[in-house]
């Protein structure tokens, strides 16, 4: 089944009550996928800075459901995962109005990072923890503001509804993940950080551009993705 092969593709959970505040990890050292340099350079970078990282979490929703698939002669409903996102609110002082998952920064209240994840999922968008099933986790990731996000991915409930924080949350829409999967809506494109080269990803679906911090993680996942449907 497709879930058990995402699965198979995701990093296990740890124990991170012993370690509460991070997953010590460098993705360089990660065989399990391939990683473009620039992303190892962009967290190496980000390390460098003279400011500890803080830690933060968020959860790559995704929503399952089955649509036709013409290719099949009998059968023909197909398993598929759209993936869930979100549109900052305008007036927030950090990132407004960015596409991003639902998450955020680590709390005294958090038994781990996987709880600020949920804890999280269900202030921005209303989805409690009891709705959302934990498959793994994908490699850390740095960002210029100086967090460390752990990301989560989880299956949402077939009854799941939205309740948005109208202020945190201007908009919760859904990206097929085929539409994330394909190499040709990963564009990647360079840019200078403190003076060195790095690259970025941008996916454009309709109206919406992500790209930054939450463009790197579902182009990570895509390559996982990818792999499991090749093997």
């Amino acid at each position: 089944m497709l879930i058990h092969r995402i699965k198979d593709q995701l990093l296990p959970f740890e124990d991170n009550h012993a370690n509460k505040h991070h997953y010590v990890e460098n993705i360089s050292a990660d065989k399990s996928a391939s990683y473009n340099q620039s992303d190892v350079i962009a967290n190496r970078l980000i390390e460098q800075q003279s400011q500890p990282l803080k830690s933060a979490a968020v959860l790559v929703p995704l929503i399952e459901h089955r649509r036709e698939n013409p290719e099949r002669k009998t059968n023909n409903m197909a398993l598929c995962f759209d993936v869930l996102l979100t549109r900052r609110a305008a007036h927030l002082k950090h990132h407004p109005s960015q596409i991003s998952f639902p998450g955020g920064r680590l709390e005294s209240i958090d038994s781990d990072l996987r709880d600020t994840a949920l804890r999280e999922t269900f202030e921005e968008i209303g989805i409690p923890a009891e709705k959302i099933r934990l498959l793994g986790r994908l490699p850390s990731q740095h960002t210029t503001s100086q967090f460390s996000i752990t990301p989560f991915v989880g299956v949402i409930d077939k009854d799941y509804s939205i309740i948005p924080d109208e202020n945190e949350v201007e908009e919760v829409f859904t990206v097929p993940l085929d539409f994330i999967t394909q190499e040709s809506n990963q564009e990647l494109h360079e840019d200078f950080f403190n003076g060195r080269k790095i690259s970025y990803y941008v996916i454009r679906y309709k109206h919406y551009n992500i790209w930054g911090a939450t463009a790197r993680i579902l182009v990570n996942f895509a390559r996982r993705i990818t792999r499991a449907n090749d093997t």
